[in-house]
């Protein structure tokens, strides 16, 4: 069973950063598709990065050109890179698991493993 573990979150004031880890339980499933998702109160689940099986990282136009995933898979983490925030990108942070998806835009499937997560909170 994959076990997913979150940290990094904080609180950062707009146009900040911060890089997000995801420490994965084994490297099996570092050839998985990954991916972050992030919830805010009241709103729906939303993708925000994804890798897939083939190693595409691809994105929403929501985060494009801010948010980079990446993972090591010699140690195990998955990575997201959080620059240029936005009081919008205030959420709790997912990282999740599936074994099989290719083709780009995993994030908008449905993942079976879950990590706890992490809050990104960004206000001046």
């Amino acid at each position: 069973q994959v076990q997913l573990v979150e940290s990094g979150g904080g609180s950062v004031q707009p146009g900040g950063s911060l890089r997000l880890s995801c420490a994965v339980s084994g490297h099996t499933y570092m050839s998985w598709a990954l991916a972050w998702f992030r919830q805010a109160p009241g709103k729906k689940r939303e993708g925000v990065a994804s890798i897939d099986n083939d190693d595409v990282a691809t994105y929403p136009d929501s985060v494009k050109g801010r948010f980079t995933i990446s993972k090591d898979s010699k140690n195990n983490i998955l990575y997201l890179q959080l620059n240029n925030l936005k009081p919008e990108d205030t959420a709790m942070y997912y990282c999740a698991a599936e074994r099989w998806c290719s083709g780009g835009h995993c994030y908008e499937i449905d993942f079976t493993h879950w990590g706890q997560g992490t809050q990104v909170t960004v206000s001046s």
